[in-house]
């Protein structure tokens, strides 16, 4: 069990956490299941731990406020949140405090599997270049940081770092819109469109002091790169 990947879970539900955790179990994860926020950043903070799912509701600290606690202390591993809201506002402020993906409850236990193994594989496969040159912007993905010349980084979040990261990869060529959807978002329905739109308009901001540099909107297909 010792090389069985670490996930922590914080569901405030008895009956659902035990559900979750008994299924990952049987997958092959190690599995500690915490029932408030407090209590699993604490535990996040003792173990090593290699992804979180984590509900948004919970006592003492909900979802999104300890995902932007570990943040501040872990900028790489996995989260996923568990939520029964998935308006647009919900979907992009999940992302904002850091998580990488979300699951509408109810949801199956084989899509969750699916999804977890996935940002551990991605996580894995991640190219970890220290800097990466955008213009006269210096991106660190590993920092999660932007910075123009000489003036004071930028701290970017989770998810604009990933998003930032796929564009730069295949800059001056088009990003299918769907294919980055899946990749980042492991959906493309219209929320996630929706939330990668204010995406890329943060990013947009975040790059405007090098007029070199464009995020093109190509309708139909996806978004473009240039620099």
């Amino acid at each position: 069990m010792s090389n069985a990947p670490k996930i922590l879970l914080a569901e405030d539900e008895p009956a659902l956490g035990m559900i979750v955790k008994e299924s990952l179990e049987t997958k092959g994860f190690q599995v500690t299941h915490c029932i408030d926020g407090s209590t699993a950043y604490e535990k996040f903070k003792s173990q090593e731990i290699d992804a979180l799912v984590l509900d948004v509701m919970m006592p003492k600290k909900d979802g999104f406020t300890l995902a932007k606690e570990i943040r501040e202390i872990d900028a790489q591993v996995p989260i996923i949140f568990l939520t029964a809201k998935s308006q647009t506002k919900n979907v992009v402020e999940g992302f904002e405090s850091g998580g990488n993906d979300y699951l509408k409850k109810p949801f199956s236990m084989e899509e969750l599997i699916v999804r977890i193994n996935n940002l551990l594989n991605r996580k894995e496969l991640q190219n970890e270049q220290a800097e990466i040159l955008i213009g006269d912007y210096t991106f660190q993905f590993k920092k999660q940081t932007l910075q123009f010349k000489e003036e004071a980084c930028i701290k970017l979040t989770h998810r604009e770092a990933h998003l930032l990261f796929h564009l730069n990869q295949n800059k001056n060529e088009v990003l299918d819109r769907s294919t980055i959807l899946n990749k980042l978002w492991n959906n493309d329905d219209f929320f996630s469109a929706r939330s990668m739109d204010v995406f890329i308009s943060k990013l947009r901001k975040k790059l405007k002091q090098d007029e070199r540099i464009e995020i093109i909107n190509v309708r139909g297909f996806g978004y473009k790169l240039v620099y």
